[in-house]
Order: structure tokens, then sequence, then C-alpha cells
């Protein structure tokens, strides 16, 4: 455990940011999820709002700093060419 105050508190704002961004993460996954079970079903409707969704916390999270911009793009490129593959 560090001694230094700086330190101890580098400590607690790294958890707090690593809490924060595990979270962010995790609504990403789930809206990733949701798109890819609408794509496999061949459901275009609920893939396009499905869409949507994971479209805007995506994007959130390339904003906030928790995925670099090109990451972004990538994700978002890839689940609207699998939502365009089935519509």
């Amino acid at each position: 455990m560090a001694n230094i105050k700086s330190a101890k508190k580098r400590i607690l704002v790294n958890e707090t940011k690593a809490a924060r961004n595990k979270a962010i993460k995790s609504k990403v996954k789930t809206a990733v999820k949701k798109v890819d079970n609408a794509v496999a079903a061949k459901d275009a409707e609920a893939a396009k709002t499905a869409l949507h969704a994971a479209i805007v916390e995506i994007s959130k999270a390339g904003s906030k700093g928790v995925y670099h911009k090109k990451t972004v793009s990538r994700k978002i490129s890839r689940l609207s060419k699998a939502v365009n593959s089935i519509a």
C-alpha cells in the first residue's frame, strides 16, 4: 500500500475510473449482442432498432475515452454491415 497521500489518491481515482470504464464496456457488449442475436434470427426490424441503440452506446463510449475513435468506427461499421446483409 502506498504511503504518500497523492499515491493513495491515485489508487482511489484509478479504481473509480476502472469501474466506470467496465460499466460502459459492459453496456456496449450487451448492445452488440442484441444486434448479433437479431441478425442471427434474421429479424430486420429488430436488428435496425438494436443497431441504432448500439451506435448510441458505442459513440458515447468513444466520446468518454473508453474506446479509441477508430475502434468505435470499426465496431459501428461491422454491425452496420451485418444488419445490411439481412435487409
